[in-house]
């Protein structure tokens, strides 16, 4: 009996040595996690201001951000002694900011198109102007959703990743599959065909598919490949009358969803439109509907890119929301602008007037019905020149905050959301150690007045600071043709009239 207890009390006092060992070498490893590392020659440190790392509720003083080889190395790293600012005598380089300045994660648009139109002529993709525009207004991610011109997209990835043009990372979509496409011939193609194609285009490098008017028939076959090259499928559908529904197409695997939620509030005997501009949440059923369409997007992971300033754009615009606080058509050649304000004003669509406040309520139903986390930021917003869309990447955020959104829910849809939207937020999103150095610096606080994101002091894309400001005078009075003779690169019906993007 004596053995068996002087057993038990060894065996108790063995798991108590070994559970002090244990913490004591967390400990030790935690110490050691905690100590900073070694400034060297080459290193970024970012200093002053206050941080919202995008994790937390809240901001917190700068504990100071050590940056090497375009990742974020440390958080908590003290500025070298007598550092102002500069370079520093050890080779190392210090951005000191001033109290007011406020460090978040680089923004995310996941519906960024690159397209202009200023004769009215047909859509181009423009990305020397656009690529700064987006990247002065703290963009420093995108993903085009849907490109007119694939082969110009390359180009500009590559020019942007030699360092010929600055620019935001570009998630490059391919071209729309569905009948938005120039050349689309859904009798002609069959699943097999778009097999092929599709993984053609991810071959190619594309990190994700847009689909537009595509069928119920063709869809589960894109969302197939997708997945299986390591891609999303993201789309602006329709009601099951033209199209699919958006409910189907979460049930099919599809990974986004652009512009409404869709499911039952959504009759499928009539366009999508029709009944989105008559949604009265205000009726029990047509709330509960939206509810239960909230819940199958969370159950099956699926994001929600609300693209709430879009359509405001072609109505009687929302006092605030479309403030041209850079008087955006500085941007354009003096011949552009002449054309394009020769245009305006352009005359406002009263159904998309409606679907603007309605798409406010039913974001509002969306994140009260637990959707937070499934919201993304994108601005669709392909220019005819008023505006651009790297500004509007801002009026997405005030959007949300004046559908009812609490600013950080809004910061969060544009910037870690969306990062695991696309599957890449291993490595962008937050601001925290292994991750790439992607930071938007501003003066004010936009977690208490969301429109202070708009007040740009730096961008930080990948390791390399750029001054806001000297990003938008790099490009001011360059976007569009110069001149008559120079205008037809600007057409899309003359110049991809023989469709670049043409189905394979």
């Amino acid at each position: 009996m004596r053995r068996c207890v002087r057993a038990r009390l060894l065996t108790t006092l063995a798991l108590l040595l070994i559970c002090v060992s244990n913490r004591t070498h967390a400990q030790q490893a935690s110490a050691q996690r905690s100590v900073a590392p070694a400034i060297r020659a080459g290193d970024l440190l970012i200093t002053g201001g206050r941080l919202w790392d995008g994790v937390a509720d809240t901001a917190r003083n700068n504990p100071g951000l050590l940056i090497r080889n375009g990742s974020i190395l440390a958080v908590g790293v003290s500025a070298p002694s007598g550092a102002a600012g500069g370079q520093n005598p050890d080779g190392s380089t210090s951005l000191v900011l001033p109290p007011d300045a406020f460090i978040m994660p680089g923004l995310f648009d996941l519906h960024a198109h690159y397209a202009v139109d200023l004769f009215g002529e047909g859509r181009i993709d423009e990305y020397t102007v656009n690529a700064s525009l987006f990247l002065a207004n703290g963009v420093t991610s995108t993903f085009p959703a849907g490109e007119v011109d694939p082969v110009e997209a390359r180009s500009a990835r590559e020019r942007i990743a030699r360092g010929e043009i600055p620019g935001p990372r570009i998630y490059s979509s391919g071209p729309y599959f569905g009948s938005w496409r120039t050349g689309w011939r859904e009798s002609a193609i069959t699943a097999d065909s778009l097999r092929q194609e599709a993984t053609w285009w991810a071959q190619q490098g594309v990190r994700g598919f847009k689909v537009k008017g595509i069928s119920p028939r063709l869809l589960p076959v894109l969302i197939e490949v997708a997945h299986a090259n390591g891609l999303t499928v993201t789309g602006h559908l329709d009601s099951n009358l033209r199209g699919v529904n958006p409910r189907d197409a979460i049930l099919m695997g599809i990974d986004r969803v652009e512009h409404f939620l869709g499911g039952d509030a959504i009759d499928d005997t009539k366009p999508a439109y029709s009944s989105l501009d008559k949604l009265d949440l205000t009726n029990p059923t047509t709330r509960a509907q939206i509810d239960a369409q909230t819940r199958l997007f969370i159950e099956h992971n699926t994001y929600f890119d609300a693209t709430m300033a879009a359509y405001g754009y072609w109505t009687v615009r929302e006092p605030g929301l479309y403030d041209d606080w850079a008087n955006e058509r500085e941007f354009l050649t003096p011949f552009a602008r002449g054309v394009v304000e020769a245009q305006l004003p352009r005359k406002p669509l009263p159904q998309f007037e409606k679907i603007h406040y309605v798409k406010k309520q039913t974001l509002k139903a969306f994140y009260d019905a637990g959707g937070a986390a499934q919201l993304t930021l994108g601005t669709d917003h392909p220019s005819w020149g008023e505006f651009w869309s790297g500004f509007g990447a801002h009026r997405e955020l005030h959007a949300m905050v004046l559908a009812g959104l609490p600013p950080v829910a809004a910061l969060r849809a544009g910037t870690i959301n969306a990062a695991r939207a696309i599957g890449v937020s291993e490595r962008l999103g937050t601001i925290q150690p292994g991750k790439y150095a992607d930071l938007y610096v501003v003066r004010g606080d936009p977690l208490t007045s969301i429109t202070d994101s708009r007040r740009g002091l730096y961008v930080v894309r990948a390791g390399t600071v750029y001054r806001t400001d000297d990003l938008l005078d790099a490009v001011r009075g360059r976007m569009g043709p110069v001149n008559e003779a120079d205008a037809e690169w600007w057409k899309g019906n003359i110049r991809l009239r023989s469709g670049p993007d043409a189905p394979r």
